[in-house]
Parts: structure tokens; sequence; C-alpha cells
């Protein structure tokens, strides 16, 4: 790959996913013939007639409590648009891996074929049936890579219907993780989210999500531009989620909307945003650029153009600092609700696991293996905004912060916080 510090080649890439990268893990013993009649007949049937007699046990009495199903149509796959369900099975294997490397939660990727309407797009019908016809077997649904506007009607009517988490990781994640990285950048420079300028520019999961957590929890006067220029009212080409977020006045290009904003999300495409752009802005702005592979603009570009002032830099590749990513997440939120049996994900969820990831990257102490695994040292500020993915305390601080709101809200069956509630809590 070009523009990054971690080389490989297509030939590495493509070794790497020989044969998959996910298998079943067998967690009890078949060691003879006595294992093999509890495991499956004639043993079984004990534990299909308890839960047919009470299906609460299927808790207890199965991998549900512990399984999220990761599910796509492959409309919207990372950078590369509709590819198709098949062709999404290694971004969904890989979600696979982050769910149980980085959280212990068991994920299993159900990309479902057959689901696109006539025009390609999502046939929204179709795959909320298909979604409820199967969500039995899973004690949680992580939605991913669905086409807006289809993938906000689908986790909306999911998350009604179903007693489960329902979480659309497009949406949402990057959404909890920019607010994270927000807050810090406010506090850094002493500005406050309800008096700084922020422009997104991307109107589509992400970018109206992003939107939709920064109000909630402060932000004030955030605006958003799509490819054809910043959402207006007097626009009459954009749809209902996008209108919710118009502005008064007439529309404009981003290189006019971005002037004298302090923060500038990036959720688009690669390239968009030039030094003259960056100029414009307010003092010690933030640029998170987070188009990936190649982001709004190179963080090299920025440093060239600001010539030594202040400004806060992210984007959403690990080769650079301040990697915004749904890595931080997608595994501990859903740690957090299967284990108080959350019903569903609450704002106050979310908001809670992006408050503990601003909270975390200020607390210092950053693992020996963490240092090791990026080859230099951690301490809070503009090169360290929030926690890094291999950063282990993720796994106790954000999981205990969605458990604990969880039950809060009111969502949980089970109001006992999980044992790491106890573990390394300052």
């Amino acid at each position: 790959m070009k523009d990054t510090n971690i080389m490989f080649t297509e030939k590495d890439v493509l070794e790497y996913h020989l044969g998959g990268k996910i298998g079943l893990n067998v967690t009890k013993p078949l060691l003879g013939q006595r294992d093999l009649s509890i495991a499956y007949t004639p043993g079984v049937s004990f534990v299909c007639e308890a839960i047919k007699n009470a299906p609460e046990k299927d808790r207890i009495l199965t991998s549900k409590a512990n399984l999220v199903a990761v599910i796509t149509d492959g409309s919207a796959v990372l950078g590369l648009g509709n590819i198709g369900p098949r062709a999404s099975i290694p971004v969904m294997e890989g979600k696979a891996v982050l769910f149980k490397a980085f959280a212990g939660v068991d994920g299993w990727p159900l990309p479902i074929e057959h689901v696109s309407g006539e025009d390609g797009t999502p046939d929204v019908e179709k795959f909320i049936e298909t979604v409820r016809r199967v969500s039995c077997m899973f004690g949680g649904i992580n939605l991913e890579d669905i086409a807006a506007p289809a993938c906000f009607e689908i986790e909306e009517r999911l998350d009604s219907i179903l007693d489960i988490p329902v979480f659309h990781d497009d949406q949402w994640g990057t959404a909890i993780i920019t607010l994270a990285a927000l807050k810090n950048y406010c506090l850094i420079t002493r500005k406050e989210l309800s008096n700084i300028k922020v422009l997104i520019n991307g109107a589509g999961a992400a970018g109206l999500r992003i939107a939709d957590m920064l109000k909630t929890d402060g932000v004030e006067n955030c605006v958003i531009c799509d490819s054809k220029g910043l959402l207006t009212d007097t626009r009459d080409d954009i749809n209902k989620y996008k209108a919710r977020h118009a502005v008064s006045g007439p529309s404009m290009g981003l290189a006019e909307a971005i002037k004298g904003a302090d923060v500038f999300i990036g959720v688009s495409v690669g390239g968009c945003l030039d030094e003259t752009m960056v100029m414009s802005m307010a003092s010690d702005p933030a640029i998170f650029a987070m188009a990936n592979p190649v982001p709004e603009i190179l963080p090299e570009k920025v440093s060239s153009c600001m010539k030594g002032r202040s400004y806060v830099m992210a984007t959403g590749r690990s080769d650079y600092p301040n990697q915004i990513n749904n890595v931080l997440g997608f595994p501990f939120i859903f740690r957090g609700a299967l284990d108080v049996r959350a019903t569903r994900i609450t704002m106050g969820m979310k908001v809670a696991a992006s408050r503990a990831l601003a909270e975390l990257a200020r607390e210092g102490d950053v693992p020996v293996d963490v240092r090791k695994a990026y080859n230099r040292d951690f301490e809070f500020g503009r090169d360290y905004l929030i926690p890094t993915p291999f950063d282990s305390r993720l796994r106790v601080s954000v999981s205990l912060a969605v458990a604990e709101a969880a039950i809060s809200d009111g969502v949980a069956k089970r109001e006992e916080l999980p044992e790491y509630a106890t573990e390394n809590k300052k």
C-alpha cells in the first residue's frame, strides 16, 4: 500500500486470509461415549425440554448469551460500495475477529442474499423479516455495511421488534468515538462544546449519526455538507434523515461552509479538503479526516500549511496518531449490553461509552504492551486524544460504563453489574 507506515502487499493480505479468519470453538469436552450422549442424543433432549418449558433458559443453556450476529447485505461495504453479500464476507469475518479478540464476544457473520430491490437498493421489508426469523439464536444483532437511507429504517424497525440489542455500527460506532475525541479536543484547547462550530462533510449513515451524537451531548452549532453542498432548508433534494439537520439559508459548497469552523469531521471521500480550506478555519482547529484508506486531507499537508500553528489532527487510519475507528466501540458496547442482558442499546449507553473512552485517554498509565505495539509513549494531548484499540483497559472501562447506563435506562434484565466492575475501577 502507498502512503502508509505499515507496509504490506496484496499477496500478503490474500495469504493471511487463506481458509478464512474464524472457526468454531468447542467449549465442552467430547472424549467418549458419555460425553457424546450428553452433548447430543439422547441427553440433549433434556435441554430442549427445559428451554421449551422456560424459554428464558436459552441464555444459560446455549451459547446465545455471548453470541452476536454480524449481518449485512453487502450494499455499502467500506469504500467499495455495493459489492454484494458474498464479497462482504471477509469484512464480516474481520468484525467477528475483533469482537472476540478485544471483548471476548462471539461474533458470527451472517451475510444475507436476495434482499435488493430492482434498483439495487436494499429491500427493507425482506431484510427485516429475514433478521427477525433468525434472531432467536443470538444475544445481539450488529448491522454492518448497509446502504443509507435504508439502514436507518432497518435499525429503527428491528430495534422496536426484537428484545435483544440491535446496533448499526456504521451509524453509531464512528459517532461514539468521534464524540470522545471531540470532548478531549475541547479540553486540550479550552473550548466548550456549546460554543464551537462543527462542520461534518458526508451525510451518509456515519455523518448523520455523528451529528445526532454531538447535538445530544451539547454541540449547538453543527452543520453538514453532502456531495452537493450544505444541507439547508432551501434544498428540495434531501431525504427526511438529512432534512432533520438542515439549517436555514442558502446552500453553499464545502470551501465556503468550512470558514470559521473549529472542527472539520470528514466521513466522505479522500482528498476533498485542501490547505486553503484548513487555513480558513478558526484558530486551533481540529481536523478529523476519517475517509479510508485515503483521508480527506493527509496529516502531512495539514502540518505543512499550518506552519507550526496549533491544531489537532485525527484520521481513521492506524498509521497516524488519533485513529478514530469504530473498533474502539462495538466490541465493548456489546460486551456491556450482553452482560446485563440489555434489550436494546439506548442513547444513554452510547453517550456513556463515549465518555468512558474520553476519560480513559486522560488516565495515563498506558499498558506496556500497548507502548510496545506502537513503539511509542502515550501522554494525553494533541497526539493522544483517544485510547488505542489494543489497550486492555477498554474491556473494563467502556463495557462497565455501558452496563451501568443500561441499568440506569431501565433496559437491563439483569441489574447486577458484571464481575469486572471491581477490576481496576478508579
